[in-house]
């Protein structure tokens, strides 16, 4: 008989982990709690738009991310930038950009980086020096894990401008909070592997489909063509062995497998995971939580040329053109994606919209003298895990004292931060360990 595999969490750990296990010939049960499928990365309507839960990119160096997308035959669903160019609003009001040349590492980053508007002079020899160090650490190093990226920079030579125009700038988009708060670990890794080892690893690419339809429908899709089972409104309460097998505790029902992949935020993992799996609610709840916030702004005519842009000294961080993506008809549609957003998390909309308005208009000029048909705000409280020093010693790993259990998702330890690379790079481990496990029981 087939080998029965339970996916709990329909995120996109769980449908990465469920569509390899489906093509290793397996079959496969996802199980979802909600009454739809995504986890932290879905769509929604909202007045005629197709909103994304919040602005989602990726760069070039997202390998796996992008061999899903190949895999689920939307590959071709995101436009990835030929070269790294990321242009920035300053508070001056002058557009300025970070960008490389096509020369090779760490020397492609060079040229733009003596150009960069936003920084004077000598502060950009600071940050050669600095980058320089960086390149120096190695990110699979324990030690690193309990420092902060904050002291570290400050003890080589980086001040406070340094840190609002260019570290700042790329550890609150990557890591979802600050370098005073990040662990030098996790750090080192995003500036190593996406800026500074390889030329063309930080090349941007934005998604021009909702999520809906760039991964999620089309993962469902996937996994019924191969007779999967795909489960919404089922959410497991209780894992429990059955002799060599397991049992699946559901509402009013239960369900046996061969094993198990538990692809579900930590909490839950532990509420439902037995004992001896080791994921103790201690251990997963000193991960925390750390928010982003969407502001979702339509004005009656463009208001800018950017597809997208990020800010200095400004409450906006990254703006996003979704006039496209959304299926706007008329006018332009800005989103502006706020992380390590503790400040907005409980701010009421009325407030919001008043400074939100009025510092787009201050960005961009033609914003400020048009009218805006709609403003709205969309909340993740709990985005990702706080990624701040001695988090790596609370992350698990995939496999379990469990034979056959194996955990899945952006919050174990996957050597990567808390993404949508992470999330799918966990899956395709989760699977690979049943895979593995199963063919050595047959054996």
């Amino acid at each position: 008989m087939t080998p029965h595999v339970a996916v709990i969490g329909g995120g996109l750990s769980g449908l990465t982990a469920a569509c390899e296990l489906a093509d290793a010939g397996l079959r496969v049960t996802v199980l979802e709690s909600r009454g739809r499928l995504g986890g932290a990365t879905f769509s929604f309507q909202r007045d005629g738009l197709t909103v994304d839960n919040g602005q989602h990119v990726l760069l070039r160096c997202c390998t796996e991310y992008q061999a899903l997308l190949r895999r689920l035959g939307t590959e071709d669903g995101v436009d990835i930038q030929r070269r790294f160019r990321m242009p920035i609003l300053t508070a001056a009001g002058e557009v300025t950009e970070l960008a490389r040349t096509g020369g090779p590492a760490p020397l492609h980053l060079a040229a733009g980086l003596a150009r960069y508007g936003a920084l004077p002079p000598l502060d950009r020899l600071r940050v050669f020096r600095a980058a320089a160090a960086l390149r120096l650490l190695d990110p699979a190093d324990p030690r690193l894990d309990e420092h902060s990226f904050g002291d570290w920079l400050a003890r080589h030579g980086q001040n406070e401008a340094t840190l609002r125009a260019l570290w700042n700038l790329i550890s609150v988009a990557a890591l979802n909070c600050e370098a005073g708060e990040a662990s030098l670990a996790l750090a080192a890794m995003v500036f190593r592997t996406a800026l500074l080892d390889t030329a063309d690893a930080a090349d941007i690419g934005v998604p021009r489909l909702p999520l809906e339809e760039l991964h999620v429908r089309p993962a469902e899709k996937y996994l019924l063509a191969r007779d999967a089972d795909v489960r919404t409104n089922s959410p497991v309460r209780e894992i429990g062995r059955d002799g060599e097998a397991f049992d699946l505790r559901l509402d009013g029902e239960r369900l046996r497998a061969d094993a198990v992949v538990v692809a579900v935020p930590p909490e839950a993992a532990a509420r439902i995971c037995p004992a001896e799996a080791g994921l103790s609610a201690e251990r997963v709840g000193g991960l925390g939580a750390a928010p982003i916030v969407n502001v979702h702004v339509v004005y009656e005519r463009p208001v800018t040329d950017l597809p997208f842009a990020a800010t200095v000294d400004s409450p906006v961080q990254w703006i996003f053109d979704r006039t496209d993506v959304a299926g706007l008809s008329g006018g332009q549609y800005l989103a502006i994606s706020l992380s390590a957003a503790h400040t907005w998390l409980h701010t009421p909309v009325s407030a919001m919209r008043e400074v939100f308005l009025a510092e787009l208009g201050r960005l961009l000029p033609r914003a400020a003298t048009t009218p805006h048909t709609r403003f709205f705000v969309t909340r993740e409280r709990r985005a990702t895990f706080r990624q701040r020093p001695g988090t790596a010693r609370l992350r698990p790993r995939p496999e379990t004292p469990v034979p056959g259990l194996v955990l899945a998702g952006s919050w174990t330890a996957t050597g990567w931060p808390d993404t949508m690379e992470g999330a799918v790079r966990s899956g395709h481990r989760a699977a690979e360990l049943v895979a593995t496990g199963i063919r050595g029981g047959a054996a």
